[in-house]
């Protein structure tokens, strides 16, 4: 007996439960508030019907803002927060910033009026240190925001579940959770970055363990507080190795009206609001907070028009440079419709309806039939062919061959420039084979000739060659990066670069090389999408293949550009385009347009932003 004592003890210790000690009544001052917030040093923010009160450790008011409100939410940023409300009339959400030694209030910009009924909206702070808000309908529409200085912009619609009365932001864990009034808790992605994913938290009885559904809620380290529907027991639930795990239920009494009750975390008690005001209670937690692997994250300079078709269309850029660096022109495939063109800032010049291309690489001065010719090739997946395209020195594109390749289910492709001359073109299958292909021209025809063949065991798609040291790369999307000889005349076995871990998340998507014009063979970069977690790493194109580096591509507010997600292409130059491009550019493909929603494009970020935050050479 007295060792299922001692585990009941311990284990009540180590879950996290409410202490069952008597509830504390807060100061008097808070008890007219609707919502509340603690201050460092002591003080309150207090939401009531006479508005946004400001409190220090007194209890003497300091400052006042007049409004109806609700919905408060607050971030901490040293000795000031940030704090957002709604006003009832309008629901308008209205920023305030909290000076808590000055003792004042001070007005921000406020965001636009809903276009909806607003029922929850909470904060979230993201890994740029950027404030977004969340504003939920009763109808399940829901908005995302982005604020910055004066600036609020919209990022992204949503779909939540309708009845939505609270909702609050783990932003350690990047976890937006949803109180669904008759049904449970959700979590969503906070990022806005990517497709998402929904995880159930809690449910109702019969289906878990909350009686009448889901009340309000407090983040937790590693975890989230929740109150019942009937606002009579609360819920602990943490979030270890992917899974929500229940604590043991604590019974209140908050006599209030179903949907009423209130939650707030103060340090280490818990803040409830029910008939009699609020009341804080002991909270022990062993919880640990959640946080995301640290990244450096980069600004885009520009982004290119989007694509004109939607869902998952954009694929794979290519660079082409022209004696006038300004004049450069980024290739981009549309999966859905063919070969796109594009200017510096981003403005499309030029589409050539030519069916649903997936990869395309370009070549230049390259010698053949006794001139130069600058060529791009992509595959073309209604056919299964590889097409080739000429460049003239304005920049304008032309189709100029389509060749089979008799492969099933063609995909990826990279060019290889040998030493000896000429242009090589791989291209691969779904099935992991790869066709290495020479390609000539008489007169004014194109041809394609296979060289050889060979195979990985599992499907691939990006690959780069690199014309200086005669080596191919090549991902093979759910193991890893591979490299081979690119002379078909000199095979070797293929070598494991890195392998899918803890530096590359599958899928293994777009490669490129980044190598000064006046590098030597034995320097250079190898960039690789990460796609799995929507970021790039950066490692030595030589062996041993040092990883230099991580980043993820963020927003430009001020240019009113999202960041990159999901990428599949990308592409690289170190020549010298002027402006922010000096060091060069890197041209990536974006997964989901945000800020706000639209079809997908591509980004173009400053090498030297890279190089920078990574510290290279």
């Amino acid at each position: 007996m007295k060792k299922t004592v001692l585990c009941s003890a311990l284990l009540a210790c180590l879950s996290g439960i409410v202490q069952a000690a008597p509830a504390n009544v807060l100061p008097s001052f808070t008890q007219e508030a609707e919502e509340l917030a603690r201050l460092p040093g002591g003080g309150w923010l207090t939401l009531d019907k006479h508005g946004l009160r400001l409190f220090n450790a007194a209890g003497q008011e300091q400052d006042r803002i007049a409004v109806r409100a609700k919905q408060l939410d607050t971030r901490l940023d040293g000795n000031q927060m940030l704090a957002v409300f709604l006003e009832a009339d309008t629901q308008r959400p209205l920023p305030v910033t909290v000076d808590v030694q000055g003792g004042k209030l001070v007005k921000l910009a406020p965001f636009p009026v809903p276009t909806f009924s607003v029922e929850a909206s909470c904060l979230y702070r993201d890994a740029q240190q950027l404030d977004h808000l969340f504003l939920i309908g009763k109808d399940g529409q829901a908005e995302q925001w982005v604020m910055q200085g004066e600036q609020r912009s919209l990022v992204r619609k949503l779909a939540l579940p309708p009845h939505a009365k609270h909702c609050r932001v783990d932003d350690g864990a990047q976890r937006l959770l949803v109180s669904e009034a008759n049904m449970g808790v959700w979590a969503y992605d906070a990022e806005s970055e990517g497709m998402g994913k929904r995880e159930v938290v809690a449910l109702r009885k019969p289906y878990g363990q909350l009686d009448g559904g889901a009340g309000a809620l407090a983040v937790l380290p590693g975890g989230v507080a929740v109150l019942d529907g009937k606002a009579d027991k609360l819920h602990l639930f943490a979030h270890q190795g992917g899974q929500w795990t229940a604590q043991p239920a604590q019974a209140v009494a908050l006599n209030v009206r179903k949907g009423d009750s209130q939650l707030a975390r103060d340090g280490n008690s818990l803040l409830l609001r029910g008939k009699n005001g609020w009341q804080a209670r002991p909270l022990k937690w062993a919880g640990q907070a959640e946080t995301q692997p640290a990244v450096a994250i980069i600004a885009p300079q520009a982004q290119t028009a989007p694509m004109a078709r939607q869902g998952d269309a954009a694929d794979d850029p290519a660079i082409w440079l022209a004696s006038d660096p300004a004049n450069a022109r980024i290739l981009g495939t549309n999966k859905k419709q063919g070969l796109l063109v594009y200017d510096l800032q981003g403005k499309q010049t030029q589409l050539l309806e030519v069916g649903r291309l997936n990869n395309v690489d370009v070549r230049q001065n390259i010698q053949l039939g006794g001139s130069k010719v600058d060529l791009a090739v992509a595959t073309q997946r209604d056919d299964n062919s590889m097409m080739l395209f000429t460049i003239n020195a304005s920049g304008e594109v032309a189709e100029a061959g389509r060749f089979p390749t008799g492969l099933k289910s063609i995909y990826g492709m990279c060019l290889y420039q040998p030493a000896s001359g000429g242009v090589q073109a791989f291209i691969n299958d779904k099935d992991g084979t790869f066709q290495q292909y020479s390609i000539g021209l008489e007169g004014n025809k194109f041809s394609a000739t296979l060289l050889r063949s060979f195979k990985v065991a599992t499907q691939p798609e990006g690959c780069v060659a690199d014309d200086a040291n005669a080596r191919l790369f090549l991902g093979e999307e759910t193991r890893g990066i591979w490299t081979t000889s690119a002379d078909a005349a000199k095979p070797d076995a293929l070598t494991m670069v890195l392998p899918v871990g803890a530096n590359l998340t599958a899928d293994v998507e777009g490669m490129a090389i980044y190598r000064k014009s006046n590098g030597k063979a034995d320097t250079g970069y190898l960039i690789v999408s990460s796609q799995g977690d929507s970021s790039y790493v950066v490692l030595d194109a030589q062996a041993p293949y040092k990883v230099r580096g991580r980043f993820k591509v963020g927003f430009n507010l001020p240019a009113g550009i999202d960041g990159t997600s999901e990428t599949d292409g990308l592409d690289v130059t170190a020549a010298n385009l002027g402006g922010a491009y000096a060091q060069g550019m890197l041209v990536i493909q974006d997964g989901y347009k945000r800020l706000p929603d639209g079809p997908q494009n591509f980004k173009y970020v400053a090498w030297r932003d890279v190089a920078k935050a990574l510290g290279l050479d």
